[in-house]
């Protein structure tokens, strides 16, 4: 059942993770223009985000054929249209079932290790709201503060009546894993004159410290650290991707995070901070 759901809730996010860097971008642009003309910035949409979210509803961007609900089961729909919008055959990408399918085999693992709970219900929108940050980050090199802040504030939520760790740990986890990456970002921008990082990371892996607790940054990052280098050298050398090119570090903050999740514990024990 969990799996179902997240095949569902990996439709949805598809939208999310289109509009949300779209609205906000455009927002940003409305705001500048106000400035230039000097006249009062427009004022933000009713219900902010939510509203970007659900109008218009699914359409086709080639054709703005609006997608009929049996076109819009998710992974199967687009398995039997082949890819391909159903009135004018544009293709689809790919990685709207892969969004799909990861959300729903992650959503069932997330149930089968915490069971049906307060902190299963807790995992599955730590996990949904994770890959959403995941794809935009890596469309966008952009976090953004719309999906990071609620997450954080909701961790430390879970956290007052102690679904994870307690309120403690999580307090100190969420402003060490703010200070970790902000004392990084600064000692490199000071050693080299460059940005290392985005503040969205900062603040991401805020989020996963009030979650979790200040015992978890050190395998979140050692495992980000390990899989963001891994795939820098792999570009570098498979595709010449040159060094100065950017790499987004959100997607391996986000799948350390979803790791530590389910094998955490078992980390901190080994490394001795249980």
């Amino acid at each position: 059942m969990a799996g179902l759901l997240g095949l569902l809730i990996g439709s949805f996010l598809n939208v999310v993770i289109l509009r949300v860097p779209r609205a906000l971008e455009q927002a940003e642009r409305d705001y500048c223009q106000a400035l230039v003309e000097a006249r009062e910035p427009p004022a933000p949409p009713r219900f902010g985000l939510l509203s970007s979210l659900l109008h218009p509803p699914s359409h086709c961007p080639a054709c703005k054929a609006p997608v009929r609900p049996r076109d819009n089961i998710p992974v199967l729909s687009w398995m039997l249209l082949r890819g391909r919008c159903r009135q004018c055959s544009a293709p689809i990408p790919v990685r709207y079932p892969v969004v799909e399918a990861l959300t729903g085999v992650l959503s069932a693992a997330a149930i089968w290790h915490y069971g049906v709970s307060a902190a299963g219900g807790g995992v599955l929108v730590l996990t949904w709201t994770l890959i959403a940050l995941a794809f935009i980050d890596a469309d966008t090199q952009y976090l953004p503060d719309d999906l990071t802040q609620p997450l954080l504030w909701l961790g430390l939520l879970f956290n007052v009546f102690g679904v994870f760790v307690p309120i403690a740990q999580a307090v100190i986890g969420a402003l060490a894993g703010y200070l970790a990456l902000w004392s990084i970002y600064w000692l490199y921008k000071l050693a080299t004159g460059k940005d290392g990082m985005g503040h969205g990371d900062f603040k991401l892996l805020a989020a996963l410290g009030a979650w979790l607790g200040w015992k978890m940054l050190l395998p979140i990052v050692l495992l980000s650290s390990i899989v963001g280098a891994a795939v820098g050298i792999a570009l570098m050398v498979l595709a010449r991707r040159g060094r100065e090119v950017p790499i987004p570090f959100g997607p391996y903050l986000a799948a350390a995070g979803y790791l530590t999740l389910l094998i955490g514990p078992a980390l901190v024990a080994r490394i001795g901070l249980g």
